[in-house]
């Protein structure tokens, strides 16, 4: 099979680098171009150099068309905004898009499933393999153990992360509520603040801690009387989510348009 060329958007970012990187280091993919912003002083420097591996020969552009019509894929850790207009132009070229981006609401899923009735998106909250491992330990222990144990979710992330709480956290917080089955959006505490009163039975929390450089840390807590799990998944590298994303571009390769995830990805 021929190499799968990758477009990177982003490409001048910290995570844009990362998976820069990344497609050089593994076998059967190759950056075809690179996207930034207009206004990103960025453009026309060399996305390998930006990346700290020596030059590729491929300058930054802000033209996201001509990149995408000569491309089998491309990997999206921007914005949501940013993402439903690649979303879009992905759809349009045939090509898989992989998006790592956090932050996109409810609302701004139907124009990402429209253009999944023509591309093959794969769309994930983490694209790391251990914290999409880990989501399915957390269903599977939530429907074991029942109301009988509290579930609280624990993230940190480095002081510049917009949102929170985390797309990682959510994932988690979704696979415990598939394993209870019960609607995550009914029952999530994100905010404890003054006379709470009493943890509602069944209810899912979410607590966010933010400051220095951490990566990603998350930890999912059933705690119940007399003892206490819990399942925890620490990043070190933010290569562990560009290698995931690569990964994921090149099993949709080929695959029939739809909306995909890493469980599919990992065959969960």
């Amino acid at each position: 099979m021929a190499s799968m060329g990758l477009t990177v958007v982003g490409a001048a970012g910290r995570m844009g680098r990362n998976l820069v990187q990344a497609i050089q280091d593994m076998d059967g993919v190759h950056v075809s171009a690179a996207v930034e912003r207009a206004e990103s002083p960025d453009l026309g420097k060399d996305c390998g150099d930006l990346a700290g591996i020596g030059a590729l020969n491929i300058p930054v552009t802000d033209d996201p068309l001509t990149a995408f019509a000569k491309s089998d894929g491309v990997l999206d850790f921007t914005s949501p905004q940013a993402t439903l207009a690649f979303a879009e132009i992905a759809a349009q070229a045939r090509i898989v898009h992989v998006i790592g981006t956090t932050g996109i609401s409810v609302e701004q899923d139907a124009p990402l499933k429209a253009a999944a009735r023509h591309a093959v998106i794969v769309k994930s909250g983490n694209m790391s393999l251990g914290v999409n491992l880990l989501a399915e330990l957390v269903r599977q222990a939530a429907q074991a153990l029942g109301t009988d144990f509290d579930i609280e979710i624990l993230e940190m992330h480095h002081k510049h992360k917009v949102d929170a709480p985390s797309g990682t956290a959510l994932l988690l917080g979704a696979a415990a509520a598939s394993g209870r089955e019960i609607d995550l959006a009914g029952h999530s505490v994100r905010v404890r603040d003054g006379q709470t009163g009493p943890r509602p039975e069944g209810s899912i929390g979410f607590a966010t801690l933010r400051g220095g450089s951490v990566i990603g840390e998350h930890s999912v807590i059933f705690a119940g009387e007399g003892e206490r799990i819990e399942l925890t998944h620490r990043a070190e590298s933010r290569h562990v989510f560009a290698r995931g994303a690569v990964k994921a571009a090149l099993w949709g390769h080929g695959k029939e348009p739809g909306l995909y995830s890493m469980k599919d990805v990992l065959g969960l």
